[in-house]
């Protein structure tokens, strides 16, 4: 009992209440503009609701904002600080059936930024993700440990529940932003509850059954090459130590300096821009010959192979035009004349222009019969 009547809280209610605060107090918050339609239909409720507590609102859509005022009727001067976190939370897409409970003793909110804790915008989105978790399921999880509601909007994080759980929910959304991952405070978070319920342990610490990380750096492996060294040997082997001079190095020659040496420091203006003109002009030919070479390496002939040379000079020895005239030509005189392609489809691809050269003979042999 001695605990309970020194940590006792006493309550305030309409029947007991506290002295009205003299000074008129006001707190305001700008809300964004996708929240202006249902913060107009939902404003009705939270007048009702401020008004029990003798608190008046004030919306206005010109500017964008919501305004809390003290008044006289007021039972309990920390409703004031109650209702200036009703409407940051509606401001940060907190549904007000879920707002509404701040104005509840035992329930505090607390806004997290997390928009400048990663500079990487797609690191940034893909952490956030990660603490939501797939299906929300580790917000849940976070949510049923900590007694908490927690709402990812945003570059803000909305939670509201007891101050223990609060302190919670932080703790895990800056390390999560940080790169350690949620589920190492949920593993911790699933222990501490089963460890409470033994009062064996009550007295004891904890850490050698909480869960440790650890984090892994992907290490680079080493480069070897064909005698076996590494890449850093390699580097040391190319970095040769210089003697040590008490001296400092020589100062480089500004641009001046080598204006002032080439002799361009004394040139007029014109004749700067003549020889640049110059000098581009120099470039245009280099590159116009550049190209033009390219170009004209399409247009020459492939080169013909010794070993085809060879072919057709054999073949030309060989060929016997009475031969030819008396029976080869005039059985297959129509298939060489009319499909040339026939006799080219049966040789090898790299005699094309030697079969083109015998077409053309045999055709000649042809007219020749005929005429004869």
């Amino acid at each position: 009992m001695a605990s309970e009547t020194k940590w006792h809280v006493p309550g305030v209610t309409p029947e007991e209440p506290l002295q009205a605060p003299v000074i008129e107090s006001s707190f305001a918050t700008l809300f964004p503009k996708y929240r202006e339609k249902y913060i107009r239909e939902i404003w009705g409720n939270v007048t009702k609701a401020l008004e029990k507590h003798g608190i008046a609102c004030e919306l206005n859509l010109v500017e964008g904002s919501m305004t809390v005022t003290t008044t006289r009727k007021m039972w309990d001067p920390y409703a004031i600080v109650k209702a200036r976190d009703l409407i940051k939370l509606l401001a940060r897409s907190v549904p007000f059936p879920q707002a509404v409970k701040i104005m509840s003793d035992g329930v505090f909110c607390d806004i997290i930024k997390i928009g400048n804790l990663v500079r990487n915008r797609d690191r940034f989105v893909k952490r956030r993700q990660r603490l939501i978790g797939p299906n929300a399921a580790t917000l849940k999880a976070i949510e049923l440990l900590t007694e908490c509601y927690v709402l990812v909007q945003g570059n803000t994080v909305a939670a509201m529940g007891p101050w223990k759980g609060l302190k919670q929910v932080r703790r895990i959304v800056e390390d999560c932003l940080n790169n350690k991952h949620p589920i190492y405070h949920i593993k911790a978070l699933m222990i501490r509850r089963e460890l409470a319920k033994d009062p064996n342990l009550a007295g004891q610490d904890w850490s050698r059954f909480l869960p440790e990380f650890k984090p892994k750096n992907s290490k680079k492996t080493k480069q070897t090459t064909k005698d076996g060294e590494g890449a850093a040997a390699r580097v040391k082997a190319k970095k040769e130590k210089k003697p040590y001079t008490p001296f400092p190095p020589l100062p480089q020659p500004s641009k001046i300096d080598l204006q002032l040496e080439s002799g361009e420091y004394f040139l007029s203006k014109a004749q700067k821009e003549q020889a640049r003109q110059e000098e581009r002009i120099s470039k245009q030919k280099a590159a116009k010959e550049e190209r033009e070479k390219k170009r004209a390496s399409l247009y020459q002939p492939p080169q013909v192979s010794a070993l085809v040379r060879i072919l057709a000079n054999q073949s030309l020895r060989n060929l016997r035009v009475p031969r030819i005239l008396g029976r080869q030509i005039s059985t297959n005189k129509t298939l060489l004349v009319s499909k040339p392609s026939y006799l080219k489809s049966k040789l090898d691809p790299n005699l094309s222009q030697f079969v083109q050269f015998l077409l053309m003979f045999l055709k000649l042999v042809v007219l020749l019969s005929k005429k004869m």
